[in-house]
């Protein structure tokens, strides 16, 4: 080595020869010299090295303090973002964490959105804002002190976006300022979009300049790869599949079923996941909430549940994210034994009731003689008697339980049902269970029909609905319960006198037969309710033959619990909402009805409808969210839950609601 340096001079020369090429020098030179002229020593080379270092170290900046503070004025970089974060109280959209922000007077304030959920908190808390001042003029107020806003970060479409609360007021000019001033004090600056939460802000930010880039609910949505539809824990065997090919495969209650998309049924499972995404009102999802049990969408389902296909995992669908791990049968077990579904006990049925009662004439406590749907159906009447021009509800009548327990009796059918029921087999093998069951309604739909009782029904219908085209609904003593809605276990169809394909007496037959679909029953098997306690009564009212839209609604924001509002699902005329043909898409929203303005967020739009048409009009979806208001209050004292209306637009363009029973809710 001293060889190769001789003296501190030669080391000297060295670093003078670095420091040039470093200068941009020719290194030729160097490389031309001997190796020893060229000083290639250790001790250099290490000693350049260590320059180097101690010069980067200088230079790089202090590590990014991420503390959670109560406020800051920049957000330098992911930590800090991070720490000031906390989960969207709106969970429509989930993968998200956002910051809430204040501007005022100049100053920029991102808040501690954890410590403080709302403005209100953190303006209170650390801007002196006065307690009994009214907060709510600093969204609607043109000269008001706070402009308020977020930032919240979209993980699955990759969208740092800048958003008002959906009823906000503010201006064009008010908007820019805050939206520059954010993009400047935060390290993704570049990467901001304004997200227009309402088509009343879309609007009112017409006039912005189109130097501030935009993102829309669409675009958002369409890039979310997790949607959280019901939520809990579920461990289960789990079953990839499609939805074409399920009802010809036999799906146990232990298992958790991956499809490509929602079915329009499916019988008791342990979860359920899809591809494509969902409508939270679908009947697949409603069953889910009834029995308790996760139901999600994630787009690459295939791919993530593959390779535990028929293997035992736990299965945890939160309101942001989901976590699934394999267990093993001893495990899977234990959880069973701990997690029975609770048992649900309907009222018996009341065979007593001979009449044919009008809807008018019936309510909630005459449940157990014509069925949950007939008895709220008697409840919306009375409501609508009391407000007209709010809340439409048709005409109608009952056939109560008695001619059900009628027909099974004169035809024997009762007795092969109490010999059937104790079948072990019919207990234990589910494909022989659905045989048996399925030749049972084929017997049913082939039996006569007592001849009085069609009579009767013939001279009411001539009477009070001459040349009307009827609608014949199921109706049993074991749904549009609280705990057990029973949603799209049932049949109904249509009838005409006249018409020899829509007789009276097929469609009676029809209904009582579905009392006994195989999912249907296995739904009651589930929750413990005994079906020879169960009895079909039947509704009926004028059909809907040419509606320009339906939908269904719940008398609440499922997705956020301090932001009021309804949420709605619509689609043009007859299209089906709960269960879409593949690709077929509703408008999606939430109809913010008791904020200043009525604002809306629509999170997804029909597919059937031009870009930028909505199925309902704001004349419309006024009167809907009068009548849902209505429904709200009348069985607010009956329920601790909110009400899942089902409603027609009909051809003179009024809302007329066709169903209310209790929404089970979103879970966990």
């Amino acid at each position: 080595m001293a060889r190769g340096c001789r003296a501190t001079s030669g080391c000297l020369k060295c670093a003078s020869d670095f420091q040039r090429a470093s200068r941009g020098a020719a290194t030729a030179e160097i490389h031309r010299r001997p190796w020893h002229a060229a000083c290639v020593c250790f001790v250099c080379i290490m000693r350049s090295l260590c320059f180097l270092l101690l010069i980067f170290v200088a230079c790089s900046p202090p590590p990014c303090d991420g503390t959670r503070q109560p406020y800051r004025d920049t957000l330098a970089c992911s930590e800090q973002f991070a720490g000031q974060a906390a989960r969207p109280q709106d969970t429509a959209l989930p993968l998200a964490l956002t910051v809430k922000t204040v501007l005022t007077e100049g100053r920029l304030y991102f808040q501690d959105s954890a410590t403080y959920p709302t403005h209100r908190d953190f303006a209170v808390a650390q801007l002196g804002y006065p307690r009994g001042m009214p907060f709510v003029d600093e969204y609607l107020q043109p000269q008001r002190r706070l402009l308020l806003g977020a930032v919240t970060r979209y993980e699955g479409p990759d969208v740092w976006a800048y958003e008002l609360a959906p009823y906000d007021t503010a201006s064009p000019e008010q908007v820019a300022q805050a939206f520059r001033a954010i993009q400047q004090a935060v390290y993704f600056g570049r990467l901001l979009r304004l997200h227009v939460t309402s088509p009343e802000q879309q609007q009112r930010l017409a006039g912005l300049n189109g130097d501030i880039p935009t993102v829309t609910s669409d675009a958002i949505y369409a890039g979310t790869s997790y949607q959280p539809l019901n939520l809990g824990t579920t461990v289960a065997q789990v079953r990839l599949t499609t939805a074409q090919a399920l009802p010809s495969e036999a799906i146990g209650p232990r298992e958790l079923v991956v499809l490509d998309r929602a079915p329009f049924d499916i019988s008791v499972v342990a979860g359920i996941v899809t591809a494509e995404p969902q409508t939270p009102l679908s009947h697949v999802n409603v069953l889910s909430q009834q029995r308790g049990t996760p139901n999600m969408a994630l787009r690459d389902a295939p791919s993530v549940f593959g390779p535990h296909d028929r293997r035992w995992v736990r299965l945890r669908v939160g309101p942001f994210d989901y976590s699934i791990e394999p267990v093993s049968a001893d495990e899977a077990e234990a959880f069973w034994r701990e997690h029975r579904p609770k048992t649900v006990t309907p009222p018996p049925p009341d065979y007593a009731v001979v009449a044919l009662p009008s809807l008018d004439e019936v309510g909630l406590s005459d449940l157990p003689a014509i069925g949950g749907k007939a008895a709220h159906f008697g409840e919306l009447r009375s409501l609508s008697r009391q407000q007209p021009d709010v809340v439409r509800v048709p005409r109608g009548f009952t056939i109560p339980v008695h001619y059900y327990r009628q027909f099974v009796h004169d035809n024997g059918i009762d007795r092969g049902l109490t010999a059937l029921l104790v079948d072990e087999r019919f207990r234990s093998d589910g494909l022989y269970q659905r045989q048996r069951l399925e030749a049972l309604q084929a017997t049913m739909l082939a039996a006569p029909v007592d001849a009085t009782l069609l009579q009767t029904i013939e001279a009411r219908l001539a009477r009070d609905f001459p040349g009307r085209r009827m609608r014949f609904r199921s109706s049993t003593t074991a749904e549009d319960l609280e705990g057990h809605s029973g949603a799209g276990l049932y049949s109904s169809t249509s009838a005409q006198p006249g018409d020899p394909t829509r007789t009276i007496e097929r469609a009676l037959r029809t209904v009582w037969a579905s009392l006994w679909n195989p999912r249907a029953f296995a739904e009651r098997e589930y929750v413990g309710i005994d079906s020879l306690q169960v009895a079909m009564a039947v509704l009926v009212h004028p059909a809907y033959t040419d509606e320009l839209a339906n939908g269904v609604a719940i008398t609440a924001n499922p997705f956020d619990a301090i932001e009021d509002g309804f949420y709605i699902n619509a689609q043009l005329g007859e299209e089906d909402v709960v269960s879409p043909a593949p690709g077929v898409i509703a408008d999606q929203l939430v109809y913010f009805y008791f904020h200043s303005g009525q604002p809306t967020t629509y999170y997804r739009h029909s597919s059937l409808l031009p870009v930028g048409s909505t199925v309902l009009s704001r004349r419309e979806l006024f009167d809907l969210g009068s009548a849902l208001d209505a429904i709200r209050g009348h069985f607010a004292t009956r329920y601790r839950q909110p009400m899942d209306v089902e409603f027609k637009l009909t051809p003179d363009r009024h809302i007329e609601i066709k169903q209310a029973r209790p929404y089970p809710g979103r879970g966990l």
